[in-house]
């Protein structure tokens, strides 16, 4: 038997049929083990390699591409703890529903739990973080195996691809010779073809929602993270018609490219409008609808938990609900998509408003926000300005993406916001960002802090093995922000040592190794110069200093003119 014909065979049938299956990029984490898919993937001209030598920025470089494309994106490494390190990106994806192909190359049968080097336990290692794991058989000489293969292989990809997306495991032991026959052909593939229902409303439920529509006196649309694809002008069409307000997360889409018609009904100030006790008590609505998940806003997840509104729908495509707050009273396992041509009301209101009111009285304390020397807001608010049409913006967990939330006003731009918010992570961000910019290639900023930067200051090695272009504007606190606004900043006891954390570290360094086009700034006017400059290398990194302190100060005060200028609503 002819060892290296077989598995060239074995592992050009894997390639093949993942790339017959959707698969266009593999991120490759270089390793012995996996020198034959390794192999494979590259000398494969329809799939796109990219090579990132760490391991856990690996995974979240694949990720972002994933995120960026919608498309199932393979994420191959070697055997042992190279695997444990794609554990967080898995994670991350699972929550957050994107499709990763995660193939770990193992040991042979016999070399398992014997001690040989680089031998772990690969089996079901991402345990209930992964929809479908599978230990797949060696390579041999047998046309059924063979058959077995390409099933499986089309099994996991479609299983990836099926609401709710998701992660996929597929653990490939291999057998030393692990060098491939570059001139062998790849095998044709017996292609199963899968036929998907239409994701449609019945015509029962289409009537029950025109009555709980008809039946609101105060109905509220609310919408969290949107996938890539969403229809932003049939959802606007949708939301004219209903004529309802919309609470926009930033990560939703839908506040950049509003029509004009419909920029009263989108609400981006909600998060400190319900910060007031008078406007959350006369805004509360009676029926919900609600696509994507929970929004970032915590005053927001607060006033729904305290209201319970009567009604309260969710269209999640999953069974598997998302209702945190313990109020949906209504789960449609459809497309937000459905409801668009389901609905026959046309519904004005004084709910709709209110909320309209309420929004350009917060609108014009954002516009006219100051901030003061060490502020974060108003570092945010002047790169949203500054944002060029046609851009994407990557937010990392903690305070940044709240405030982007805070001062992200509706804009006719054409902009789009991502981060991970599957599980609310700081790590990973870089490399999220630069996946995103590779699949997208606009022009792309990463807003993100110290400490998220330093836990993945990794991610920019894949800069050195492909084409990058990104600008990253790092608000520089020194130590965990977030945390001050948290009830522990009240107990001085050890909170600098245990929440705080600060590294006291700048990166001015980091921007040397990288070659990158590097900037200090305190103020908010040297903040506007350098982001306006024109981008000469491949990395710009603008490294803003803040305060902890100065910024808490300064949110509450944001915060208190808003409540202050809707006392008077209603």
């Amino acid at each position: 038997m002819d060892e290296r014909k077989v598995l060239t065979n074995h592992v050009l049938r894997l390639t093949q049929t993942l790339m017959q299956a959707g698969v266009k990029s593999v991120v490759i984490s270089p390793g012995s083990r996996s020198t034959p898919l390794a192999y494979a993937f590259a000398a494969n001209e329809h799939i796109q390699t990219f090579m990132q030598v760490d391991e856990r920025s690996a995974g979240y470089f694949a990720l972002g591409l994933a995120k960026a494309t919608g498309n199932p994106v393979v994420l191959l490494c070697t055997s042992g703890t190279a695997a444990s390190n794609y554990h967080p990106a898995v994670t991350e994806a699972y929550y957050a529903r994107i499709p990763l192909i995660v193939m770990t190359a193992d040991r042979p049968h016999e070399l398992r739990g014997v001690g040989a080097p680089q031998a772990i336990d690969q089996l079901n290692m991402y345990g209930k973080h992964v929809k479908f794991s599978v230990d797949l058989p060696l390579a041999e000489d047998n046309d059924e195996l063979d058959t077995f293969l390409e099933r499986h292989t089309q099994r996991a990809v479609a299983i990836a691809m099926t609401k709710p997306i998701g992660p996929i495991h597929l653990n490939i032991p291999l057998r030393e010779p692990l060098l491939i026959d570059f001139d062998r052909p790849a095998p044709p593939i017996t292609f199963m073809e899968r036929i998907v229902g239409e994701n449609e409303l019945s015509l029962p439920m289409k009537g029950q929602l025109n009555n709980l529509i008809a039946n609101a006196k105060k109905g509220l649309l609310i919408v969290g993270e949107m996938p890539i694809h969403f229809d932003k002008k049939a959802f606007w069409h949708f939301a004219k018609s209903l004529q309802w307000p919309v609470l926009c997360d930033p990560l939703s889409n839908l506040r950049s490219e509003v029509p004009t018609d419909c920029l009263h009904l989108c609400i981006a100030h909600y998060d400190a409008l319900l910060k007031s006790e008078h406007f959350a008590d006369i805004a509360v609505p009676d029926t919900v609808i609600r696509f994507g998940p929970q929004p970032v806003s915590k005053p927001l997840s607060l006033f729904l938990k305290k209201t319970k509104p009567t009604v309260y729908v969710v269209f999640d495509e999953s069974p598997e609900f998302r209702d945190s707050l313990g109020v949906v009273t209504h789960h449609v396992q459809a497309s937000a998509h459905a409801l668009f041509t389901a609905v026959d009301q046309l519904q004005r209101t004084e709910y709709a408003k209110l909320w309209a009111t309420a929004n350009q009285e917060a609108e014009q304390c954002t516009r006219h926000y100051e901030g003061t020397l060490g502020d974060e807001g108003i570092i945010v608010k002047c790169l949203l300005d500054n944002l060029p049409t046609g851009s994407d913006l990557i937010s990392s967990s903690s305070m940044p993406i709240r405030d982007l939330d805070t001062f992200f006003c509706a804009t006719e731009k054409e902009l789009m916001v991502f981060a991970n918010r599957g599980a609310n992570g700081i790590d990973g961000v870089v490399s999220t960002a630069l996946g995103i910019e590779r699949a997208r290639k606009r022009p792309t900023f990463l807003l993100i802090g110290d400490l998220a930067f330093l836990h993945d200051v990794n991610g920019l090695i894949v800069s050195r093995f492909h084409e990058t272009s990104i600008t990253i504007v790092i608000l520089n606190n020194d130590g965990g922000g977030i945390f001050s606004y948290l009830p522990q900043a009240s107990e001085p006891n050890h909170f600098e040592e245990l929440f705080g954390t600060p590294p006291g570290l700048t990166f001015e360094h980091i921007g040397a190794m990288y070659d990158a086009q590097y900037a200090s700034v305190h103020t908010k006017e040297e903040f506007v110069q350098e982001i306006q400059k024109d981008k000469v290398k491949p990395i710009r990194i603008i490294e803003v200093f803040t305060s902890r302190p100065v910024n808490v100060q300064n949110h509450r005060a944001y915060w208190a003119d808003v409540v202050e200028r809707v006392k008077t609503i209603g």
